[in-house]
């Protein structure tokens, strides 16, 4: 009979609490610690085109403009109409866009001007006369087949001259003319910057109004 020699199994050591503690603690403290090291690194390889919006340029400064005053008519006009022009020139910005406001030659309570070259408005015009036939011409009224501009719902007629359009309100009250030369593209932009004025001080008529301004 051989004897055998049973071996008795070795136990692992018990293990420390204050080791498993801090083992535990090691852990805590290190998964934030790379998160936040992994997020440092991903805000660092992003591409510039992610940033935020870049900062706006600034505002376009008034162009410079003679210090002498435009040239402007200022034909005396009846009391009702003086009413209505210093209403409508009282109401006017100082700049439009980048045009500052000009002095005028003569009569301030009826007239004003911008930039240079100057873009004019003159209140207390003569307004355009229709043409009563398509056949009608050389009176200087305006062609029946002409087509209106209403613009913030004021109607204007323009008249294409060498130099600059005319534009005049065919619907008011008392006509207001608006002058741009024709260095300025989008004339007619131009001309509706006063339209908004032009609604708030000279009421609107339907007598006489051609039938292009519906």
């Amino acid at each position: 009979m051989v004897d055998v020699e049973t071996r008795t199994e070795q136990q692992p050591p018990p293990k420390d609490p204050a080791v498993r503690s801090a083992a535990l603690w090691a852990t805590v403290v290190a998964v934030p610690v790379a998160l936040l090291v992994g997020l440092v690194i991903f805000f660092q390889v992003l591409p510039d085109g992610d940033a935020g919006p870049a900062p706006s340029a600034a505002a376009t400064p008034p162009a410079a403009v003679p210090s002498a005053p435009v040239q402007m008519a200022a034909p005396k006009l009846p009391a009702r109409a003086a009413q209505v022009c210093l209403a409508v020139t009282s109401q006017l910005p100082v700049q439009v866009r980048d045009l500052v406001g000009r002095k005028v030659s003569a009569g301030p309570e009826q007239n004003a001007a911008y930039g240079e070259p100057p873009i004019t408005v003159a209140c207390g015009v003569t307004r355009p006369r229709m043409c009563q036939s398509l056949d009608e011409s050389g009176s200087g009224c305006v062609p029946m087949d002409t087509e209106l501009l209403t613009m913030n719902r004021v109607c204007w007629y323009a008249d294409k001259q060498p130099a600059a359009t005319v534009f005049t309100t065919m619907d008011r009250e008392v006509p207001v003319q608006v002058t741009v030369p024709q260095q300025y593209e989008q004339s007619a932009q131009w001309a509706n910057e006063f339209s908004d004025v032009v609604v708030e001080t000279d009421k609107s008529i339907t007598e006489g109004v051609p039938s292009g301004c519906a």
